[in-house]
Order: structure tokens, then C-alpha cells, then sequence
């Protein structure tokens, strides 16, 4: 008689009913060759929690207690239940080494994805999520029937903290609430960080004046960590609301850390998806963009690139809304790739639109997301004939049509902004 060598199936059990208190991941997986799929689900579920590749001379008893339990298998998916004691409070870099750590490198597994994880309020109740939040955005900016407007100056890089402040003026007196920062800008010897804050400071305390609006901007600390909370004293200092963290690319630690220290200013986080698709636009393996969005709410980001479903970037209707509905709903019902989600005391954070839109598809933007999200019209107001300013204004057009049931082509008859913006794009569904 052999002897038992692996104990991956010690993992798997179908009769498992899972506690109010475990944390449960939806996982599609695709066997290697030559593998057997409880071979390859027992891997993830022991890689993921307390196993290894081999039986041990000594087990401890607390493992039994917290190994992870595949308990529902369905085709290629896999719902594994993780007991809480596996989990440091308050600590997500944690989280990831487990739920999303070695599993990704087991050769027993041509692909694995991470669809999503049902977080139990035990486990929430460690995090603050946003600060500010949906509704503490929109009463700040005094904006109820539409979405928050925001342009980045375009090109993304190349003009100095002058040009840069000076179109972000234009930004504002065409009727947008905000002027953001691109991913890749940060403080390059043209356009020092500093010197930006301190010119857009004073132009938007002209543009407040003039319009009698709120403005504010999406300015990005992105950095060693240390840094960026130098960073996000300079803009409370000059009386912003808002800091820009790419939060991918500084870590889930990193965030936590400006949470708490913009959660302190009273500021909310703009959070820059940028690196995502890394790991995300490959259906079959990674971790799914609603995931992220659902991890930077948790550690406390306002609000965070979603996508477009008409413009430059990838992203499915579908997908757009599995995002939006885990940022904006207080309870999330299950799906085929999402799981319930009960988010307690967390604060509804905003999906952001944004890549290659202009005047022509904000009907499009509104009919995905309804008035509850943030749109950013860049290329789309910069690459106006008649420039920024009319641009945004041919934005600010555009919803009023939508919002009063009027054709743009209609409404451009009487407006010219938005009649100069058709001309040139159309209802064009750049690639």
C-alpha cells in the first residue's frame, strides 16, 4: 500500500456550510494538464490558508481550525470559505498574500482568477473605508442631478506648472468642477509638483470667484509613501479636498497609510487605477477589476477609475456595472462572478468614467451609470475647435440634453459649443 504523500483533498468538502464569519472567494480555474480539478481546487485552498505540498510530522491543532474549505463547486468555479483567525485585523496587504498570493504560481493551474471575496462585517469593521464618500462629495461640490465633472489638461505630460494651471482655469469657467492630474504626472523637472499646487491654488480662487462654484482638483501625490503624506499637507495647506493616489502601483499599505492621514485633513482619495489591467483584463486569470474597486473601498478611496464601456479602454457593460454596484450599493446581491456583500457602516464610494470621451457620448455615459458617478471629459474638451472652455461648456450641454430628453443634434441647433463638438466627433466610439 503507498503511502498518502499530499493531503491537498483534506481542503474540499461539499458538505461545508460556511460561518457568518468567513471570509468566502469566488475563483475560476482551469486545471493543467494532467491535473484533476479537486487536485487543482485542493491547491488553491491549501496554498491560500494553512497547507503544504506534502504531509508533516507535526501539525499544530489550531490548523485544523483554520484551514481554508472549497465547498461549492460549479464547472470551473470554486467558492472557498477562509475562517476569520487567518486574517489580521485592519491588515489588506495581508489579505492578498493569502487570497491572491502563491496560488497564482501553482503549476497544477493553467489559469486562475480571483472573480471576488464576501468580506464579513468582523472583518470590515478594521477598516474605515472613504472618508467623504458619495454623499459628502456631493454636498461639498453642492451637485445633486449629474455627474462630478473633471478634465485632465491634455497631452498628459509636457506642459510646466504655468500651462498646466492656466488650462485648468479654463477647465473650471467652462463649468467643470474639476481639474485632475494624468497617472505619469507627478513632480518631473517641468512641472514640479509645488509649483502646480501653488498656481492652481490661485487660479482656483479666482475661478470660485467668478462662478460662485466650488472648484477643486485631482492633484497627484503618487510617491514613497513618506513623500506623498508631505504632499497631502501641501494641498490641505492651500485648502483642497482632494488628493490623486495611483493605487495600484503604491500598494494597498500605502493607501491605508493616506487614508488616515487625508481621513485627518477631512479630504477624500481620487484613486488611479493605472497598472489594473496587468492582472485584469485577461478573463481567465488574475484578479477582476471589481475586486480591486471593492479592496480600495474598503481601505478607504472616495472613489475609482471604472471605466468607459464606449471609450478608449477595455471594459464590458457588465463588468462596468459589477463595479459601479459594488461601489455605490449599501448591500450587493450575488451574481455568476460576484458574491453578496453587506457593506455595514462603509460609505458608498463614486465609480469614475473616464478614457477617450467626449460631448457625443454622454448619453451613453448616462445611460451605464445613472447620475451617481464622477465623469471625466479630457481629450474630449481639450481637442475642441474652439478650445477648453467651449469644450467643457459642450459637455455641460450635452447633460442638459440628456437630462431634458433633447437629441444632442437637436440641442446643438441653439447651442453652439456642443453643435462646433458634434461636428468634429460625432457620436464617435474611439478604439
Amino acid at each position: 500500500m503507498s503511502k498518502k504523500i499530499e493531503w491537498y483533498h483534506d481542503f474540499i468538502d461539499n458538505s461545508y456550510k460556511p460561518k457568518k464569519t468567513d471570509l468566502k472567494v469566488l475563483y475560476y480555474f482551469e486545471p493543467a494538464k494532467g491535473v484533476s480539478k479537486n487536485d487543482a481546487i485542493g491547491r488553491i485552498a491549501s496554498e491560500s490558508s494553512t497547507g503544504t505540498w506534502t504531509t508533516l510530522y507535526e501539525i499544530p491543532p489550531k490548523m485544523k481550525k483554520i484551514m481554508a474549505t472549497a465547498y461549492k463547486i460549479h464547472g470551473n468555479f470554486v467558492h472557498i470559505a477562509y475562517p476569520l483567525d487567518l486574517w489580521e485585523p485592519g491588515n489588506a496587504p495581508q489579505l492578498l498574500s493569502g487570497i491572491a498570493g502563491n496560488i497564482f504560481g501553482m503549476k497544477a493551474l493553467k489559469n486562475l482568477r480571483l472573480l471576488d471575496a464576501s468580506l464579513p462585517q468582523e472583518y470590515l469593521k478594521h477598516f474605515k473605508g472613504p472618508n467623504l464618500g458619495i454623499s459628502g462629495l456631493k454636498k461639498y461640490f453642492k451637485v445633486n442631478d449629474r455627474p462630478l465633472l473633471g478634465a485632465v489638461p491634455k497631452p498628459k505630460l509636457g506642459f510646466s506648472s504655468s500651462e498646466h494651471a492656466r488650462i485648468g482655469y479654463e477647465t473650471w469657467m467652462g463649468g467643470f468642477e474639476l481639474v485632475k492630474d494624468d497617472e505619469n504626472l507627478t513632480s518631473q523637472s517641468f512641472n514640479k509638483f509645488k509649483k502646480r499646487v501653488e498656481l492652481m491654488t490661485k487660479l482656483r480662487n479666482k475661478a470660485e470667484k467668478e462662478t460662485g462654484e466650488v472648484k477643486d482638483a485631482l492633484l497627484n501625490i503618487t510617491a514613497e509613501t513618506k513623500e506623498m503624506e508631505k504632499r497631502a499637507k501641501l494641498l490641505y495647506d492651500n485648502g483642497w479636498k482632494y488628493a490623486m493616489i495611483d493605487v495600484v502601483v503604491t500598494g494597498t499599505a500605502a493607501v491605508q497609510t493616506l487614508r488616515n492621514t487625508l481621513g485627518d485633513y477631512g479630504m477624500a482619495i481620487h484613486a488611479h487605477r493605472a497598472m489594473h489591467a496587468s492582472f485584469d483584463r485577461n478573463e481567465k486569470h488574475g484578479i477582476s477589476m471589481w475586486f480591486l474597486a471593492k479592496l480600495m473601498k474598503m481601505i478607504g478611496v472616495d472613489e475609482i477609475h471604472s471605466g468607459t464601456g464606449v471609450g478608449k479602454l477595455v471594459g464590458t457593460k457588465q463588468e462596468l456595472m459589477n463595479i459601479a454596484n459594488i461601489l455605490r450599493e449599501k448591500k450587493v446581491k450575488e451574481g455568476k462572478y460576484i458574491l453578496g456583500q453587506d457593506w455595514g457602516k462603509i460609505k458608498p464610494a463614486f465609480p469614475v468614467s473616464s478614457g477617450g470621451l467626449h460631448p457625443g457620448l454622454i448619453p451613453d455615459e448616462l445611460d451605464i451609470y445613472g447620475k451617481d458617478f464622477m465623469l471625466l471629459v479630457s481629450g474630449g474638451i481639450h481637442g475642441h475647435p474652439e478650445g477648453p472652455r467651449a469644450g467643457a461648456k459642450a459637455v455641460r450641454q450635452a447633460l442638459e440634453a440628456t437630462k431634458k430628453k433633447i437629441s444632442l443634434e437637436e440641442y446643438a441647433e441653439t447651442h453652439k459649443e456642443l453643435n462646433v463638438a458634434l461636428k468634429k466627433w460625432g457620436r464617435l466610439k474611439p478604439k
